[in-house]
């Protein structure tokens, strides 16, 4: 009996980077000439790196050109990410940029608007009239020229009474009227 899902011929898990996936910390599994590669592209590219030297050392040219090749592809797949990511940030801090300068035009226009704007107007104290006052003249001969009023006369001191004491002490409280007599 058959599954009833359908198998795929093609291998379904190709390593390649879903759109809008990080690329750069994602988890690759390289299958390369000496078995699996894990890591991330950076790491897989060390490895093949690594892998390449390796090869040149024991004089396998044919090994060293694979493991450069499949370090290559890992190259090229983490550059590209980065101009993706270099791409998105440079959209993103433009429109930043333009953000900024249409709240800074909206300020500017609104410090305008109120700069334009007539405040209201206080209310005009009244003018006295010019025969209200009498300018003293000190040509008049008459010296006097200040005006008594009441803050120029001395104060009258006024003295307070004394506080009645408790009647649990055992001082006489002063009679009113004699207080009163004493002003």
């Amino acid at each position: 009996m058959r599954s009833s899902k359908s198998r795929s011929r093609s291998k379904p898990n190709r390593n390649r980077p879903p759109s809008g996936g990080n690329v750069i910390n994602r988890v690759f599994d390289s299958s390369g000439p000496e078995g699996k590669v894990r890591g991330t592209p950076q790491q897989i590219i060390e490895k093949y790196n690594q892998l390449a030297r390796d090869a040149q050392l024991s004089n396998d040219r044919v090994a060293t050109e694979n493991f450069q090749q499949h370090a290559e592809h890992y190259t090229r797949l983490l550059s590209e990410a980065q101009r993706e990511i270099d791409a998105r940030r440079e959209e993103q801090e433009r429109f930043n940029r333009e953000r900024q300068a249409e709240r800074d035009r909206e300020r500017a226009e609104r410090q305008e608007r109120e700069s334009n704007t007539p405040e209201p107007e206080a209310p005009a104290a009244m003018d006295p009239a010019p025969d209200a006052f009498e300018v003293a003249d000190p040509s008049d001969g008459d010296g006097d020229t200040l005006v008594e009023t009441p803050e120029s006369q001395p104060r009258k001191s006024t003295r307070r009474k004394p506080r009645r004491k408790s009647s649990g002490d055992a001082a006489p409280a002063e009679d009113d009227s004699a207080t009163a007599a004493a002003e």
